[in-house]
C-alpha cells in the first residue's frame, strides 16, 4: 500500500512539473524563434553584406550538412546555412560565398563543442575571430594545415577545424553545384 501511495505521490509531481514544463514552452515559443531568426539574421549579415535574400531551391541530394541556400539581392553571392558533426555535437553555420566562389566569412550560430577548445572557433576573443577570418578569400580546396593546407588548427581542436574546413567546403561546392 505504501508502494501505491509514493508512486501516486510521483505520479502527481511529474504530472505538475509537466504542465508546468509545457506552459513555459507554450508562452516563450514564439520569443525563442523571434531570437533564432534574429540570430540567423545577423550570421547572414556577418558573412555577406546585403539588405534582402531570397532562398534558393536546391537538390539536397548529394549534400546531406546543407539545411538551406539563400542569394543576396545585391547580386554579392550566396549564404548558405550548414549543420555538421562537430568533436562533441552539432554545429550550425552560415558560410558566405561569393560569385567566384570564395568563401567570404563563416558565422557559427549553435554548437556544442568543449569550452576552451572547439568552442574557440565561435568565440567573439581574438582566437576566435583570427580562426574564422582564416576562411575569407578560400575556395573549395580547403585544407587544415595538418593536412598540408593553410588552415591553421585550434589548439587542441583538430576534430572541430576539420569539421568546419569540410563544411566551408561543401558549402562553396553546393553554390558551385547551382549556378
Amino acid at each position: 500500500m505504501k508502494i501505491v501511495k509514493l508512486s501516486m505521490v510521483l505520479l502527481l509531481i511529474c504530472a505538475i512539473v509537466a504542465g508546468v514544463l509545457g506552459g513555459v514552452n507554450y508562452i516563450t515559443a514564439d520569443k525563442i524563434a523571434e531570437q533564432q531568426a534574429i540570430k540567423t539574421a545577423k550570421a547572414y549579415a556577418a558573412v555577406l553584406e546585403s539588405e534582402n535574400y531570397a532562398d534558393v531551391d536546391f537538390d539536397k541530394e548529394g549534400f546531406p550538412t546543407i539545411d538551406n541556400i539563400a542569394e543576396a539581392d545585391n547580386g554579392k553571392g550566396y549564404v548558405v546555412m550548414t549543420s555538421f558533426s562537430g568533436a562533441q555535437g552539432k554545429i550550425t553555420m552560415a558560410v558566405g560565398v561569393d560569385k567566384e566562389l570564395k568563401c567570404t566569412g563563416i558565422s557559427i550560430t549553435k554548437h556544442s563543442e568543449t569550452s576552451g577548445l572547439g568552442a574557440n572557433a565561435a568565440s567573439a576573443a581574438e582566437v576566435g575571430v583570427n580562426f574564422r577570418s582564416q576562411f575569407v578569400g578560400e575556395g573549395s580546396d580547403i585544407a587544415i594545415t595538418k593536412a598540408g593546407g593553410n588552415i591553421e588548427i585550434i589548439a587542441g581542436a583538430t576534430i572541430t577545424t576539420q569539421a568546419i574546413a569540410d563544411a566551408v567546403a561543401a558549402a562553396i561546392t553546393a553554390v558551385e553545384a547551382i549556378l
